[in-house]
């Protein structure tokens, strides 16, 4: 077991099934069973997954003082998270709205509310670092403020940037500077995918490279080999919905990785994680146990 610290937001989720994309006006749409809300948030998201898979998570996130706040709060503990780090310090708490459709094509309305204006107490992240073996840093500005306080404990760090376009984005470079795995989505620049990462590699250090593909795979680089190895995906059940997709893939593959150091045997195992996941309609379900994952890999 891993003891994991994931920096990263946290939001109430509402999903609502649709027919198809554009969606058709209509004053009233009926659904039964179709809409449902749920805590999320990659923070949120994550950090279920970690717990999942048996690693002991502390969580660093902002609620508001809300009954969003208080539900998400409630969540975590009963699935045995602490909220201990969880700050109460919103205006309001974050919400998105998640659209899907039947071939699981997801539109994600997120309402960051203020998180983006707020800084964490330095403090009390130093305490939740403690005895961490790997700090998931999710590219919001309040965790953006911290990478150099992860980064001089000696802490591997983990992020994600998810849909990058360009390697010196004034934001993301933030992470990217200080980052040792790093995650990203092809959606900008699918074709281009090993160009993209040598330009990437280039200018920064991370160890580890992963570029999720969707519907294709992953790709894996490793600096240590300076070699590229496509993972491809695989059906382990039918796809409801593909929102957060990346998050678990991002989260089995640290998980396995922190216990092995093996890039590519953690990513073969996090495209089956990541697979079963999407076969559930909300971003915080869905996810395995580590002796469920390796059953169905068998």
């Amino acid at each position: 077991m891993s003891k994991i610290l994931v920096c990263g937001l946290v939001n109430l989720e509402t999903t609502a099934s649709v027919d198809s994309f554009p969606i058709e006006y209509r004053p009233v749409d009926y659904r039964f069973f179709g809409v449902s809300s749920n805590p999320a948030g990659v923070g949120l998201n994550i950090s279920l997954a970690f717990n999942k898979l048996g690693d002991e998570v502390a969580l660093c996130s902002f609620t508001g003082e809300d009954c969003a706040g208080d539900l998400i709060r409630n969540y975590l503990e009963a699935n045995g998270i602490s909220s201990d780090y969880v700050l109460n310090r919103n205006k309001s708490t974050a919400q998105s709205v998640v659209l899907y459709d039947k071939e699981g094509r997801r539109n994600i309305i997120c309402d960051l509310a203020d998180n983006q204006q707020l800084s964490y107490d330095e403090d009390v992240f130093i305490n939740a670092l403690e005895d961490c073996d790997i700090a998931c840093m999710c590219n919001i500005n309040y965790s953006a403020k911290l990478l150099d306080v992860a980064k001089n404990k000696g802490v591997t760090i983990a992020t994600d940037v998810h849909c990058l376009s360009d390697i010196h984005d004034e934001y993301n470079a933030r992470f990217l500077q200080q980052a040792d795995i790093v995650f990203l989505s092809n959606e900008n620049f699918i074709g281009k995918e090993q160009e993209f990462v040598t330009s990437l590699v280039s200018v920064y250090n991370p160890s580890v490279v992963v570029v999720g593909m969707g519907s294709k795979g992953a790709l894996l680089y490793e600096h240590k080999e300076k070699a590229f190895t496509f993972v491809p995906a695989v059906y382990t059940r039918d796809v409801v919905n593909t929102v957060g997709a990346g998050d678990s893939l991002f989260a089995s593959f640290v998980h396995f990785y922190s216990k092995s150091g093996q890039a590519l045997d953690s990513l073969q195992k996090a495209v089956f994680f990541a697979s079963y996941k999407i076969g559930e309609d909300g971003a915080g379900k869905g996810f395995l146990t580590e002796e469920e994952l390796m059953k169905l890999m068998n």
